[in-house]
């Protein structure tokens, strides 16, 4: 059906859309899970309610999470050229994938932080335990299945971020759907990207899931 040619690059396309969405879920968990333990530990509710620092994530979290990806993606440009050097690319993309996904991922801490039962935080305590045992022991622990679920959601949305990227010279099969679906009007190419970014998400989200299902202790 394709020439050598755009097979190797589908399979590099393939190879840079993993690569971005699996590093910046990685690093956006590396920003992303510290902030949303702050986030729930510093809630009026939480072990250590402080209002000023909970404000303080609230509002940063709610202004990156309120610009559109693609918009954050340009102003972003002079910071990601200094970070690496350049402004395109699959290894350049990370960079503002990692600064959109974080405040989502704390969102999504905070939120399974908090399901976890008020009782099991209330015996810790009453047994002696430290509010950083309680969050490492308790809060995290009975919290790991919607943690991971949550991971799965945000590999998702990043793998969505990293295809609408292409359209600025992000890399990947974004960038292959829009220089030959969109600009070369070559359509079964784009059907074949589009196609092969459903698998994708379907792969990632059915491994997150089956981790998810197996961490359920309940």
């Amino acid at each position: 059906m394709f020439g050598n040619e755009i097979v190797i690059m589908l399979l590099e396309g393939i190879r840079d859309t993993v690569y971005m969405t699996v590093a910046s879920t990685f690093f956006g968990y590396v920003i992303g899970l510290p902030m949303g333990i702050a986030l729930a530990v510093t809630d009026k509710d939480g072990l250590k309610p402080n209002a000023a620092i909970y404000r303080v994530l609230d509002v940063i979290s709610n202004i990156v999470r309120s610009i559109p990806f693609l918009i954050l993606l340009i102003l972003l440009i002079p910071f990601t050229r200094l970070v690496v050097g350049k402004s395109y690319g699959s290894t350049a993309t990370i960079v503002p994938l990692i600064i959109c996904a974080a405040p989502y991922i704390a969102r999504l801490v905070e939120s399974s932080l908090k399901e976890v039962d008020k009782g099991v935080v209330e015996a810790a305590k009453s047994m002696g335990a430290t509010n950083f045992q309680i969050v490492m022991h308790v809060l995290l622990v009975e919290g790991r299945t919607s943690i991971i679920t949550g991971a799965t959601i945000a590999m998702g949305t990043i793998l969505g971020y990293s295809a609408m990227a292409g359209t600025v010279g992000g890399g990947g099969l974004g960038d292959i759907a829009v220089r030959y679906g969109y600009y070369r009007w070559q359509t079964d190419i784009m059907i074949i990207t589009v196609i092969l970014i459903i698998i994708l998400f379907q792969l990632f989200q059915n491994i997150g899931m089956k981790i998810a299902a197996k961490m359920d202790k309940r």
